[in-house]
């Protein structure tokens, strides 16, 4: 079986490509490469012994899209390609509505007119907004509080009246929690660029000294210890949850929702301190006013995703901060 992975270099598609290919499926990647690095296809041949096919083309370009599945024959998409930082969506909001929303659709368009029918959608959690109970399930109400959020709504309505319209369709929406982590290789992992927008490679960066302290928004949140509490997931249990998503999609036709998260909340500095703890390190931090939007605390209910698709994290806290660590320790001079 022959699938496309869009944004297939970065973080969590990277690390979905090792499963793939070691789970025996063909693999195709296309990414432009504006967050992502061209040196983590060598990577994943490392890991594998095999190396997928790579086009470096932007998927809002239908042209180029309809020449990789003309010459490929792609069975299933699973679609990681977009715009993800919370704060530049609220500060460029347009950039993120015309490249989100006009890769899916491009994809979309060339995947009808090539009778490609199977479709793995990467949202988050997100579309759940500021949740009035916890822990957080499939059928709870959506809303959002950034654009970035947005874009993920917009996208999950647009594939339900697909769906709707095109019987054929086989759509599973998995709706991620926290991924971080790094692959056990120390190979592939989370480094991006500029300042990180996310919690954990940011505490990596103050651990190896690249920054001289962590802020942490608001130690008054309603929590046991006032900062805001979040359910991380291993970025490769996340990635074999893409597996099992794959495996439903052929089995059934119409759409499915599905979070992906290990259904435990840890605060930022349970984090913070775990992270000290496994890599003996000292990581420094100064508390600093909340952020616009941020809520006091998220987590799944993963039980949908186990009793249908048979998916469960099975990595924990402490192997995410190790393996993170190791991943910048092992690729400082890149």
């Amino acid at each position: 079986m022959k699938v496309l992975v869009t944004g297939g270099l970065g973080f969590i598609g990277s690390h979905t490509c090792v499963e793939l290919l070691n789970s025996g499926y063909e693999v195709v990647i296309v990414d432009n490469l504006s967050n992502s690095s061209i040196d983590v296809l060598e990577k994943i041949e490392e890991i594998t012994s095999k190396r997928p096919k790579f086009y470096d083309i932007d998927v809002c370009d239908k042209e180029e899209v309809k020449k990789v599945f003309r010459v490929n024959k792609i069975d299933a998409v699973i679609h990681f390609a977009g715009y993800k930082a919370v704060g530049e969506s609220v500060r460029e909001p347009l950039k993120y509505y015309r490249n989100n929303l006009d890769s899916t659709l491009t994809l979309l368009e060339v995947m009808k007119k090539e009778n490609c029918h199977n479709f793995v959608f990467s949202s988050s959690a997100t579309v759940y907004g500021n949740p009035k109970e916890l822990p957080i399930k499939e059928d709870f109400p959506l809303s959002t509080t950034n654009p970035y959020g947005t874009t993920k709504l917009m996208i999950e309505r647009i594939l339900a009246d697909l769906s709707k319209a095109d019987k054929e369709m086989s759509i599973i929406v998995l709706r991620y929690f926290n991924p971080i982590g790094a692959h056990k290789s120390g190979l592939l992992g989370e480094n991006p660029r500029g300042i990180p927008n996310n919690l954990m490679p940011y505490i990596v960066r103050v651990a190896t000294k690249e920054l001289e302290m962590l802020s942490v928004f608001g130690n008054d949140y309603d929590t046991h210890d006032g900062t805001g509490v979040r359910d991380y997931i291993h970025v490769v249990d996340l990635a074999k949850g893409h597996i099992k998503a794959l495996e439903k999609c052929v089995r059934f036709k119409g759409i499915e929702y599905y979070n992906l998260g290990t259904g435990t909340g840890y605060s930022v500095l349970d984090l913070v301190k775990t992270f000290e703890e496994v890599n003996n390190v000292k990581v420094p931090y100064k508390i600093v006013d909340r952020r616009p939007g941020d809520i006091d605390a998220c987590y799944a209910d993963p039980g949908k995703a186990y009793e249908e698709i048979g998916f469960k994290a099975e990595l924990g806290i402490e192997d995410m901060c190790r393996e993170s660590y190791n991943y910048i320790l092992k690729n400082k001079s890149d």
